[in-house]
């Protein structure tokens, strides 16, 4: 096996999207905390997650009341909202609006029940028709991947949407993906979900010259699966974004230590399980790395809108650190500008074929 190389400049402890230094009582505030100016109007599905609305509840109060340019629109059982607005003084009360409904899709339905008037697609809706920015949900995955491209629609030449996962590394974030969307992808996909990561570490995480590698069991030639032997050589011939470029085959501790790739390329299946693996590894630990917090939190990227999924499991803290990391991304025009980054690279390839044909 190739031992782990050091492919960038130092850098300073990764700390989550805008999270805050820790209080003088010496307890962190909420994690997620935006550090970016702006509005952002964010929809909030009330009904997903394990322990909704409760736990939902409890992360929207602590991130409105975290970031005063915070704007929310609660989709979901009036009674739920209503518990949060009582709760916020006046001036945080005028930046929340409700949305009644009643329906949600469950963790075991099938994601074609966000068809339905649920309130995952209730919050799509609102993105859709402008009432909101971003949404964000800790329900079903598939519901709401589901719902988010029937809703928002897909870019051009994405195929599959992927959920991308940014984990708190030795050396620095490493995004991983996909993280849940793409259960059983074709290499072809792979392809385009390394494209996909390496923007959005440019973009959301300010990497420059994002390192991609592919998930797999060794990182010499040929190992792996099926699929990882068949797009291994797709990947190598991938032109990235960003001055992105494929450092070929990792394996699972890079994504802890973050020393040879800043992007992780896996199929969702496995990206899931590592992600949930490294969730325990934390909670044996005492919890995250200081500052890191969990990665509990996943953008969509792959649709036409700002997409956050929360782990299902999620507490209070982890859907304000979801909220604080759609707010994050809108302000950024982080879909928008991924998008633009992957249709630019398109338009290279074609006409760096055009001149190859012209000149045969």
């Amino acid at each position: 096996m190739t031992p782990p190389t050091s492919g960038r400049a130092a850098r300073a402890p990764w700390r989550t999207p805008g999270a805050p230094a820790p209080t003088n009582a010496g307890r962190p505030a909420p994690a997620g905390v935006p550090a970016e100016p702006g509005i952002a109007r964010i929809a909030v599905d009330l009904l997903g997650g394990d322990d909704a609305p409760a736990v939902v509840v409890d992360g929207a109060l602590r991130a409105v009341r975290a970031d005063p340019d915070l704007h929310l629109l609660l989709v979901g059982p009036a009674e739920a909202a209503g518990e949060l607005i009582a709760a916020l003084d006046p001036a945080q009360r005028a930046r929340v609006a409700i949305r009644p409904v009643q329906a949600a899709v469950g963790m075991a339905d099938h994601p074609s029940a966000a068809r339905a008037h649920s309130t995952v697609r209730a919050a799509v809706t609102a993105v859709r028709d402008g009432a909101a920015d971003a949404l964000v949900s800790a329900g079903s995955t598939g519901a709401t991947v589901t719902a988010a491209a029937l809703g928002l629609g897909r870019w051009s030449d994405v195929r599959q949407p992927a959920l991308v996962a940014t984990l708190p590394a030795v050396a620095g974030p490493v995004v991983l993906l996909d993280v849940g969307g793409s259960l059983d992808p074709r290499p072809a996909t792979l392809a385009r979900h390394a494209m996909l990561g390496a923007a959005y570490a440019a973009v959301a995480h300010g990497v420059v010259e994002p390192r991609v590698g592919l998930l797999s069991v060794g990182t010499e030639a040929g190992k792996g699966d099926r699929l990882r032997r068949h797009a291994d050589p797709l990947l190598a011939a991938e032109p990235l974004p960003c001055g992105g470029r494929y450092v070929g085959l990792v394996e699972g501790y890079d994504v802890s230590l973050g020393a040879r790739a800043d992007v992780v390329v896996t199929d969702g299946f496995t990206g899931n399980v590592l992600l949930k693996a490294i969730e325990g590894a934390y909670a044996m630990a005492g919890g995250p790395p200081a500052g890191g917090g969990a990665p509990r939190a996943a953008a969509l990227l792959g649709v036409a809108g700002t997409v956050v999924v929360c782990h299902g499991a999620a507490g209070a803290d982890d859907v304000a650190s979801g909220i604080a990391l759609a707010a994050h991304l809108w302000r950024r025009g982080a879909a928008d500008l991924v998008c633009a980054l992957l249709d630019a690279a398109a338009d290279r390839i074609d006409r760096t074929t055009d001149t190859e044909v012209r000149t045969l």
